[in-house]
């Protein structure tokens, strides 16, 4: 019998391999993103919903009778996948002289508000799924006791307050489910646009495809023991230092 998965930002590029690694095994996707479901996925397994990520009454009462539907079944695991490094018109920043607070809160907005709001309406159901995994992607650099660089500001910020988040949460969920598991996790450097500024020079080998993030990812979701939840794990299940 396959299983349920739930991939919420799966408009992007780790979100959509993800649903397209699933989909590939057998699995239910049951997908979340702002953007339209790619023609190419028209298959009886996905499911896709168009899903602006807003915390409007009606946006909550609209995603909870989704929520309800999705959770009426096993669901073995869910990705959350929302974060923003870069847009147009801003990059990271070198120095804090280059620090723009508006930006700053638009990351935090991005990078925990939104998992946050997710995790708030899935909290009822991760209470009482069986064995469930909940993977929240973030990055290393949100490690605080990792970082020598210095740097990145807005994304560093957003992801180590993204991990207490997960945190917070694995605590929470594990009070009322003693099966279920909540973590963190870099996903590696990969192909994508939000990579794609930085790619020159990496080490042969570091960047991956999306589907190799995904695969990997997968591998970690199947692997992840009850004593990492909370925890932040790499792209090959090995527990990264808060």
């Amino acid at each position: 019998m396959s299983a349920a998965i739930v991939v919420i930002g799966a408009g992007g590029g780790i979100g959509l391999a993800l649903v397209q690694h699933y989909l590939q095994q057998g699995n239910t996707v049951y997908a979340f993103s702002r953007k339209a479901a790619p023609l190419a996925l028209s298959v009886d397994k996905l499911h896709w919903y168009r899903d602006n990520a807003g915390d409007s009454a009606a946006d909550t009462e609209r995603r909870a009778a989704l929520l309800a539907q999705i959770f009426s079944q096993v669901v073995s695991y869910v990705f959350v996948c929302n974060g923003v490094l870069h847009d147009d018109g801003t990059m990271p920043e070198k120095t804090i002289r280059q620090l723009d607070t508006q930006v700053l809160l638009t990351r935090l907005h991005s990078n925990v508000a939104v998992p946050a709001m997710y995790l708030q309406q899935l909290f009822p159901y991760l209470c009482k799924s069986p064995a469930v995994r909940v993977l929240v992607l973030s990055a290393k650099v949100g490690s605080i006791s990792d970082n020598r660089l210095g740097g990145w500001y807005c994304y560093r910020i957003s992801k180590a307050a993204l991990n207490m988040l997960v945190k917070n949460v694995s605590i929470e969920v594990g009070r009322l489910n003693k099966t279920a598991a909540v973590v963190s996790v870099h996903p590696g450097t990969t192909d994508t646009a939000l990579s794609q500024p930085f790619q020159t020079n990496l080490p042969v080998g570091q960047l991956q495809s999306p589907a190799a993030t995904a695969q990997r990812l997968a591998q970690v979701a199947a692997n992840v023991q009850l004593e990492q939840s909370g925890a932040l794990l790499n792209w090959d299940g090995t527990v990264l230092p808060f």
